[in-house]
């Protein structure tokens, strides 16, 4: 009989980020930024565990005032999914290779928990996909031609062949919603198996020139797949300007009012 995959969720979070230092703590509408990843992800209901992986005693005391679950991780780290394999361990010792590791972004305040399903549903249903990345239509020029945003190219399979900053897929005509491009919003899935691999590999020639994780799960071979998902108006924070528009957006998103009350 089948074992049944435990899921862990893993929030990778430093105040040394490179675009905007101190950006996991930064309010918005009131509250830090990882508060809203942490509160929206918890509205998912099916984790064996959740927690919040950081270097920094200021987040982790944050988080222990805030009665969040946290466990510290080391400050070597420069991609956050390496951070995330370290903190699976610290959670389970006897993390099983077909247990579930979703790593959810701490600079997604507009996440989903929907979104989750979206990339977990794939692995569990199919016992040939890997990993999942949730994968966003983009139908907005704007977020297709900026560099802070990382796209995708995926075959008719929907495996990813290669994550780029610039936009692709190049068309020479105007852009429009029709070319199917994509982006990757910041929540993946993994099968413990090939998250540990990942981690126990050095970064990659094309991981370190596009600044992605996902390119060394590329250059490794292995297999990743899209977890597609609608266009909607939901930001990441990768620089302060970002924080205005997370905000103007933020209360009409229909998940704030949750926890707003």
């Amino acid at each position: 009989m089948k074992t049944k995959p435990k899921i862990y969720g893993v929030i990778p979070a430093r105040m040394a980020a490179s675009r905007f230092p101190g950006k996991p703590l930064h309010k918005i509408k009131g509250k830090a930024m990882i508060e809203h990843v942490y509160i929206r992800s918890m509205m998912y209901k099916n984790w064996d565990k959740l927690v919040l992986a950081t270097c920094d005693d200021q987040i982790i005391n944050f988080c222990n005032e805030k009665k969040f679950n946290s466990i510290k991780t080391s400050n070597k780290h420069t991609r956050a999914l390496d951070r995330v394999a370290e903190a699976a361990v610290k959670i389970d010792e006897n993390i099983n290779q077909n247990d579930i590791v979703v790593c959810v972004q701490g600079d997604e305040p507009m996440m989903r928990p929907d979104m989750i399903d979206c990339v977990i549903d794939p692995i569990i249903n199919n016992d040939k996909i890997p990993a999942t990345v949730l994968a966003m239509h983009i139908t907005d020029e704007k977020i297709w031609r900026n560099p802070d945003t990382v796209k995708i190219i995926h075959n008719d399979n929907g495996e990813v062949l290669y994550t780029s900053r610039s936009p692709v897929p190049y068309v020479k005509k105007s852009f429009t919603p029709e070319l199917n491009a994509r982006r990757i919003y910041g929540i993946f899935a993994f099968r413990w198996k090939e998250l540990n691999e990942f981690a126990n590999h050095s970064q990659t020639r094309l991981e370190i020139t596009e600044a992605c994780d996902s390119n060394r799960i590329l250059d490794m071979e292995f297999k990743q797949y899209i977890a597609p998902y609608r266009s909607i108006k939901s930001f990441s924070i990768d620089s302060p300007s970002d924080t205005n528009l997370v905000e103007s957006h933020i209360t009409q998103d229909g998940i704030w009012q949750e926890y707003n009350k």
